[in-house]
């Protein structure tokens, strides 16, 4: 187990590793949004042609296909864990890189379900203070003011990788033991993965339900009950 006076030393570790992780998922990391479209639209049988349409669905059509894409997400995460997790702690540094894409895709998924693009220079600052409400930081009003993205994005990143290398150096000592790191890597990247899926969900929804009552907006017709894949996929 970690002693309690090495915890601030791992804690820096786990926060630059998951710093460089983000990062490197904000360069590169991004889902097809045409792709997903079609997909989405196909397995559902949803009557869209735009991810705006998705704002005239409620939260009951909405809402499984969320959850199951933060389940597909947490699973692929946990599957992640156990396979690098038997090296124990030298392990962390690539695991938390393909944690961050993981992440990264989950969160691009869930803004598109709930009708929010990133194609433009603010709809990406949106998509990234969400990131930061799914990591349970708290950024305040004032955060943003009038700073480009390039600017905005990183010191996000940063608030990002404190909070995940804060939470990372209590909960992964177990990983210092090679013999238990595989089981205990892969249960709390699920874990972790999760419980930022369910955040992100819901500062998600809660945009959602204000710009579908904004006034002038419709609800479409609920088509038929939306046909969900297996719960290990991936949407």
């Amino acid at each position: 187990m970690v002693k309690e006076r090495d915890k601030g030393r791992i804690s820096r570790v786990f926060s630059k590793a998951a710093r460089a992780g983000f990062q490197r998922a904000f360069d590169q990391v991004r889902v097809d949004e045409r792709k997903y479209l079609r997909q989405i639209k196909r397995t559902h049988r949803l009557p869209i042609s735009s991810w705006s349409e998705m704002f005239l669905l409620g939260p009951e059509i909405v809402g499984p296909i969320a959850r199951r894409t933060i389940k597909a997400s947490a699973r692929m995460a946990g599957l992640e864990g156990m396979g690098l997790g038997m090296g124990g702690f030298l392990t962390f540094v690539p695991d938390m890189g393909i944690l961050a894409t993981i992440t990264l895709r989950m969160l691009q998924k869930l803004s598109l379900l709930y009708g929010f693009e990133y194609t433009t220079e603010d709809e990406n600052v949106e998509l990234w203070m969400a990131t930061a409400s799914a990591a349970g930081v708290d950024l305040g009003r004032d955060f943003l003011g009038k700073q480009a993205m390039e600017k905005v994005v990183p010191r996000i990143i940063d608030r990002v990788a404190v909070k995940v290398g804060s939470e990372a150096a209590e909960k992964w000592a177990g990983m210092i033991v090679p013999v238990l790191g595989a089981g205990v890597a892969g249960g709390i990247n699920y874990y972790f993965v999760r419980s930022w899926g369910r955040r992100a969900q819901k500062h998600f929804h809660e945009r959602h339900l204000a710009a579908a009552t904004r006034p002038g907006a419709t609800r479409v017709i609920p088509p038929p009950r939306p046909r969900l894949l297996p719960s290990g996929s991936d949407i």
